[in-house]
């Protein structure tokens, strides 16, 4: 197998931690936050992540695919989470410590609850506001009751990280350096 070729194109407005891991071909759209020790592999095929996307420390995102893994604006992957998922949607929540396997496409709206372990043995569609809560990762279907106070949330966390994580955490720029 070649080795892998790190190539980044990171978003002049992104928000990038030198202490990240990136390897691979990766892009990362504008407004999107990657907290430090996050890490971002893209093993088999490129990861193209979309824009106001928080990624915090200790997320893992991995492509094992050959195909592009795609996520969408707006999702959250909290600390500690793993996903491989090669399609994310929009406005989704990966929870603390949750993991989602390569087998799994998530829509939007989503929320894969804490420490929650999503591993189907054939390939699976979340559809849009499904929640994954629990030790045996039970399923509900979502209102969107509260979705507009919840973006509003988001927004405002991202604009505190856009002013405090550049002040304690050196920056990465998108020349892959």
């Amino acid at each position: 197998m070649a080795p892998i070729r790190d190539k980044y194109t990171i978003h002049s407005k992104a928000v990038v931690c030198q202490d990240v891991e990136l390897k691979g071909d990766i892009t990362i759209g504008s407004g999107t936050i990657v907290h430090p020790k996050a890490t971002i592999f893209a093993i088999a095929g490129p990861i193209v992540i979309g824009t106001g996307c928080i990624i915090e420390e200790g997320a893992i995102i991995v492509n094992r695919r050959k195909g592009v893994m795609r996520i969408g604006d707006d999702n959250l992957f909290e600390i500690g989470c793993r996903v491989e998922s090669p399609i994310v949607g929009n406005n989704n929540t990966i929870s603390t410590r949750a993991r989602v396997h390569h087998t799994v496409r998530i829509a939007s709206y989503c929320v894969i609850g804490a420490g929650c372990l999503l591993v189907p043995t054939e390939d699976e569609i979340l559809e849009n506001y499904t929640v994954i809560y629990g030790p045996a990762a039970e399923r509900r279907t979502w209102s969107g009751r509260g979705k507009v106070q919840e973006a509003d949330l988001r927004r405002k966390h991202a604009e505190y990280l856009r002013e405090m994580l550049p002040k304690f955490n050196r920056l990465r720029r998108g020349d892959g350096t």
